[in-house]
């Protein structure tokens, strides 16, 4: 565990796992979004289950590394869509391996990689911040199926979708549920 919140006491396992405990409260205050937002800002994931490497977000280059940036902005846009390292060495005007050695130069991963990152970023998001079934989480996110999210769901960050929108969700979030009547197990 790398924090516990007993009601009137909270606890974390250390410095970093003190982030986590803060993410968490903000999270619990102020709501989902808040905290991703603010755990983007520092750069950290908002939210780790335990037992996996503290992330770093590498999504876009802090520097345009000669045209990088303007095709991972519009990739991230486009998520939902089957993106291809030519297409986007093709929107960078680069060969594709040219694109691959840049992109890998500035972000210290693979084309591909960076994208199923983009995509589990994106559907991160949307099981935070909607009510949307794991079938159409997947689609927009570009990971296709729902069997194909969780997989590459777990695989990432240890945890199933559904896991994962319950520990995000904000107890406001849930109380907005409740008043439109929805029910967390159909839609999950």
């Amino acid at each position: 565990m790398l924090y516990v919140d007993d009601g009137t006491v909270l606890t974390s396992a250390g410095m970093t796992a003190g982030l986590d405990l803060c993410l968490h409260i903000v999270r619990t205050d102020l709501g989902a979004h808040i905290a991703n937002q603010l755990a983007r800002r520092m750069v950290v994931q908002a939210h780790r289950p335990g037992g996996q490497a503290q992330f770093v977000d590498l999504s876009v280059p802090t520097a345009d590394d000669e045209g990088l940036a303007p095709v991972l902005h519009w990739a991230g846009a486009h998520l939902d869509r089957p993106l291809t390292v030519e297409d986007l060495a093709r929107r960078a005007r680069m060969s594709p391996r040219t694109f691959f050695r840049r992109l890998q130069a500035a972000t210290g991963t693979t084309p591909l990689q960076w994208l199923l990152t983009q995509r589990l970023a994106r559907a991160q998001s949307l099981l935070e911040t909607t009510d949307l079934p794991v079938e159409q989480i997947g689609e927009r996110s570009g990971l296709g199926t729902a069997a194909n999210l969780r997989r590459h769901f777990a695989g990432r960050l240890g945890i199933s979708p559904a896991d994962y929108r319950r520990a995000f969700t904000s107890p406001a979030a849930d109380r907005t549920r409740a008043d439109r009547g929805v029910d967390r197990r159909r839609v999950e």
